[in-house]
């Protein structure tokens, strides 16, 4: 397999607080990442240095064989044109129609037609079980909907690499499933590798082809889900079981 992603030796502190430690993992081409952790443990620190969007106090990461650590800012814009990005609240525009959240980075970053937009909008929104829902607005959505349509934005522009932040954050049991399917889908269609941050246990092993945990900063354990299952790693044990005893300090 490849790796289109490396990960070597990354460490990034706020102050006194230090919340990667040294974080080394590589993340194979074509498939589903899941990192895991406690909430707060600095999975989404890690996802914002994925696509530059934090710098690291040391260390490097690794784009399809490029260092993006210390790229200036064109070369960068080039390297997250390969990335499409599901934030946590689905961060849509609330002044934009559903049609103008998806085409928003079609019209930002490429010369089409607005008939050629039109129709990748509609191709997108359908991929993710949406249909003439163009002209309504953010607000006359439920939180499922909002999430369908900020992923139909993150895949726009066909992205190698799609990062999701905490996709079933929020959503009753039925609507966590969905997304999660949906998440498999898109994968499988579009070709995809995606990278999930997640701490719901059930998520994790249903999407994910690989599982990291992230534990004080460093990636402990790694590997299939059935590897995971299997692990003995008193840290993973603790996490996946819900158990208050254990490595994992509740503070």
């Amino acid at each position: 397999m490849t790796n289109i992603i490396k990960i070597a030796d990354l460490h990034k502190s706020f102050g006194e607080q230090k919340v990667l430690d040294g974080v080394n993992l590589e993340i194979e081409e074509g498939k589903t990442t899941v990192i895991i952790g406690r909430s707060g443990g600095g999975k989404s620190v890690l996802l914002k240095h994925v696509i530059r969007l934090l710098k690291p106090d040391s260390g490097h990461v690794f784009i399809d064989g490029t260092d993006i650590t210390g790229l200036n800012d064109k070369d960068l814009n080039e390297i997250r044109k390969k990335f499409g990005m599901l934030f946590q609240e689905a961060a849509l525009f609330d002044s934009m129609t559903v049609g103008g959240n998806v085409a928003f980075p079609l019209k930002e970053q490429t010369k089409l037609k607005d008939s050629e937009i039109k129709e990748i909008v509609a191709d997108r929104l359908k991929a993710v079980g949406l249909i003439g829902v163009e002209d309504k607005m953010p607000s006359e959505l439920s939180g499922g909907m909002k999430k369908r349509v900020g992923l139909a934005r993150a895949i726009a522009m066909h992205p190698q690499i799609v990062l999701f932040d905490e996709p079933t954050t929020g959503l009753d049991p039925i609507m966590t499933e969905a997304i999660n399917d949906l998440i498999i889908d898109t994968q499988k269609n579009f070709n995809l590798t995606s990278v999930v941050i997640s701490h719901d246990v059930e998520s994790i092993f249903k999407v994910g082809h690989k599982i990291a945990m992230l534990h004080e900063g460093k990636i402990v354990e790694y590997g299939t889900p059935e590897e995971i299952r299997g692990s003995k790693n008193p840290v993973l044990v603790q996490f996946l079981s819900g158990n208050t005893e254990g490595p994992i300090k509740i503070i």
